[in-house]
């Protein structure tokens, strides 16, 4: 992998931008990131078993959109530091912020040690990733705590 981004990597980023903006993905990450706030693996296993319902859609779809980003980097398709500015993997950060606590879980009960292991592997793969997904968890963190005080 070149060590500084090249011309390539920016239109392959702008490319993958663009498939953000695509109607059906807006709404999957909508959902993710202001409606789907599981608690545990239960829930999320709620959804991800829900075949053909509109979330089990929406949680596949994005799933699979970073899997799928993640695995360019890993490959060396797509520049590292490029891919983790905040601008453009932010999203990715807080998807997995919010499943973390209880990946392992899920991995153990769905039988698929690989889930979310790219996005795992890019994330954590430098001390400015794992700071950053620190900080992004502590915000996660305090969201679902002001949330559950909310509803309660």
């Amino acid at each position: 992998m070149a060590k500084k981004p090249t011309a390539e990597d920016a239109r392959l980023i702008l490319q993958l931008y663009d498939l953000r903006r695509e109607a059906e993905m807006r709404k999957a990450r909508h959902w993710w990131l202001i409606n789907f706030w599981p608690e545990n693996a239960e829930a999320y296993l709620k959804i991800d078993m829900a075949f053909g319902s509109q979330e089990n859609n929406w949680l596949r779809q994005l799933t699979g959109y970073w899997g799928m980003a993640t695995s360019m980097v890993l490959h060396g398709a797509l520049n590292e530091k490029l891919f983790l500015e905040p601008a453009f993997s932010g999203e990715m950060f807080f998807i997995f912020a919010k499943i973390h606590p209880f990946l392992k879980e899920l991995r153990d009960k769905m039988q698929n040690p690989d889930l979310m292991g790219n996005m795992e592997k890019v994330i954590m793969s430098t001390k400015k990733g794992r700071q950053r997904f620190e900080r992004i968890s502590q915000r996660v963190a305090f969201r679902r705590k002001t949330m559950a005080k909310a509803a309660s």
